[in-house]
């Protein structure tokens, strides 16, 4: 999704249920399209403003990458244990009860560490032994996690409860520490009507031991309020109460760091105010107790989201780096990178050829009695990328769509956002959704992934250097979504949704390695799907644009040699009275 603004709750005929809708494609609100009904003390934040960044780049059209596509092949011996993750069913029906709402897209929070597996989406999770790929937990939902209630409580059919609201799913592995970091954006609902409202919150769950399960016991949990309309003390934001849209999630030796994109909770208030950071004492987390935390902000809104460049000047979706094998920059008095794109254009063909890079130092300050981080950026020049387009898919069986007269829907092409930051072997790698031209059938989405050495000199001033970039195209067709992962003996893998005339909604993924000379030629198809996507996110008939909701991102995890990868993809036919049929398939791949 682009920063899509958090639509109204529309009430909607659908096969005896309604459908709630993001109205606007402007902001990306809470992260999913929803069927719904018709009926801790935080820790002393300290405020700093995030540097602002450049103003897009705005190239010429003739300017977008035409790079040479990728073989298309079966998977070879690269390819270990592989199997079909979570579902839309799994989330409708299987978890608490059916006391769940229906859910389009599944976000992926995949994280793997010693034998175990867990795949949080919208809005469930569960576990899976890594070397069978057994499910080993039940179908956990988020709002029974973390609040102990039912996303919506259907045991009187008159008298319907709403729960909170919860998306945007992540989990990591610290190899560091043998501990699991899983966060959740929430924010309240009135239980009755369903509509949005304060506090805005991102709940963290940090894992007691090395071994959690789906249990909330084996868990502790910490609140970190993001309303910021100056209740208890923080900040007063316009446009606020807020929510962060989409936490990203990332890890040093010191901290855990979320970055997010704040907006207004109210749906007819707009505005924009950026970026917002947060550094959070890791030690504090896993011991639970309660954290300092730093926030940076931007203090450059609300930009109106009807305006041209509505986030000229402001940073957006700063990526905070992951290190899957617990290498961490130690320079600085500890050190946390962060990977950002500065295309903000919304259109296809707006086109930059520019990333930035920020650094958080002194993170070891986290620990002492007054956190002092400090953040820095610099621009980097980068291989042209852009917003990239719908996706085209095949024609084939879709009764769901077909019982409202209507034609399949085309998938969404997702945003020019940075979709991943990995700091490995002293290199940060990054990759993102851009517009690519093929050679036959033209503008397809395709995936650009850097390699930058970063460094940080005496005074704290980032810095870096583009060592390796290139792209994933198939020729008439799409890979989206891309999640990459780099192991310490510097093996690569991306994976991807792959989608076009020519491909069902599959699971793929590539493989290479950090040296210079190597390069992307072939990606494997681990789930070839046989049906087209047949979700009630892009019926017209239910206010929406024939365009469907696809994950907006999907995750790989580092285990030891291999890489497990998850994407989405579409199993099968939408089941019984089931709204969507999506799926998710999950890969370990040792390159």
């Amino acid at each position: 999704m682009r920063y899509r603004k958090l639509g109204l709750l529309l009430g909607l005929a659908l096969l005896a249920v309604a459908v709630a809708t993001t109205a606007s494609a402007k902001s990306t609100g809470p992260g999913v399209t929803e069927v719904k009904p018709v009926s801790g003390p935080e820790g002393a934040i300290v405020d700093r403003q995030i540097p602002g960044n450049q103003s897009p780049a705005h190239l010429a059209t003739t300017a977008a990458p035409r790079p040479a596509p990728l073989a298309v092949a079966q998977p070879g011996t690269e390819l270990g244990t592989n199997f079909a993750g979570l579902t839309f069913h799994n989330q409708r029906r299987d978890a608490d009860g059916g006391n769940q709402l229906s859910l389009e897209p599944p976000d992926q929070g995949l994280c793997v560490g010693n034998g175990e597996l867990i795949e949080p989406v919208n809005d469930l999770f569960t576990t899976y032994d890594t070397t069978t790929g057994t499910q080993t937990g039940g179908f956990e939902s988020f709002d029974e996690f973390f609040f102990g209630k039912h996303e919506i409580d259907r045991t009187d059919p008159n008298n319907l409860v709403i729960g909170p609201f919860v998306s945007d799913p992540r989990c990591f592995y610290d190899a560091s520490t043998n501990r699991f970091f899983m966060t959740m954006l929430s924010f309240g609902r009135d239980p009755v009507t369903g509509a949005f409202e304060a506090p805005g919150q991102v709940q963290i769950a940090t894992s007691k031991g090395s071994n959690p399960t789906t249990d909330p016991s084996t868990w502790n949990f910490f609140t970190l309020d993001m309303t910021n309309d100056g209740r208890d003390g923080e900040a007063t934001h316009p446009g606020c109460p807020c929510f962060g849209d989409q936490p990203l999630v990332g890890i040093d030796g010191n901290g855990v760091y979320i970055s997010t994109n704040e907006f207004p909770i109210d749906p007819n208030t707009p505005g924009f105010n950026g970026a917002q950071v947060y550094a959070i004492q890791k030690s504090a987390l896993m011991n639970g107790t309660t954290p300092n935390v730093q926030r940076f902000e931007g203090t450059q809104g609300p930009i109106p989201l009807d305006q041209t460049d509505y986030v000229n000047g402001i940073p957006g979706s700063l990526q905070p780096a992951l290190s899957p094998t617990g290498e961490f920059d130690s320079s600085d008095n500890g050190t946390e990178y962060l990977l950002g794109g500065l295309e903000f254009g919304k259109k296809p063909f707006q086109l930059d050829n520019r990333i930035a890079i920020w650094a958080l130092t002194n993170t070891g300050s986290l620990n002492d009695t007054t956190p002092d981080v400090h953040l820095t950026d610099k621009i980097v020049t980068s291989e042209v990328y852009g917003l990239p387009p719908a996706i085209v898919q095949p024609k084939g069986p879709t009764p769901l769509t077909d019982s409202f007269r209507e034609h399949e829907s085309l998938i969404d092409g997702g945003d020019d956002r940075m979709q991943a930051a990995i700091f490995e072997d002293g290199h940060l790698w990054g990759a993102l959704d851009t517009t690519v031209k093929t050679p036959n059938r033209g503008v397809q989405v395709g995936t650009a992934y850097f390699m930058l050495t970063p460094s940080v000199d005496e005074s704290g001033a980032v810095s870096g250097t583009m060592d390796k970039q290139g792209y994933l195209s198939v020729d008439g067709n799409s890979v989206t979504r891309p999640s990459i992962a780099v192991t310490a003996s510097g093996k690569v893998v991306v994976g991807v949704s792959l989608i076009g005339p020519d491909f069902f909604p599959s699971a793929a993924y590539t493989t290479f390695d950090d040296s210079a000379d190597s390069a992307p030629t072939t990606l494997h198809v681990a789930a070839q799907a046989t049906v087209p996507d047949d979700g009630f996110s892009g019926l017209r008939a239910e206010g929406a644009d024939g365009v469907a909701r696809w994950g907006d991102y999907g995750f790989a995890a580092v285990d030891g040699n291999s890489i497990w990868v998850a994407n989405e993809w579409i199993p099968g036919l939408v089941q019984g009275a089931d709204l969507a049929n999506w799926g998710t398939y999950i890969s370990q791949v040792t390159p």
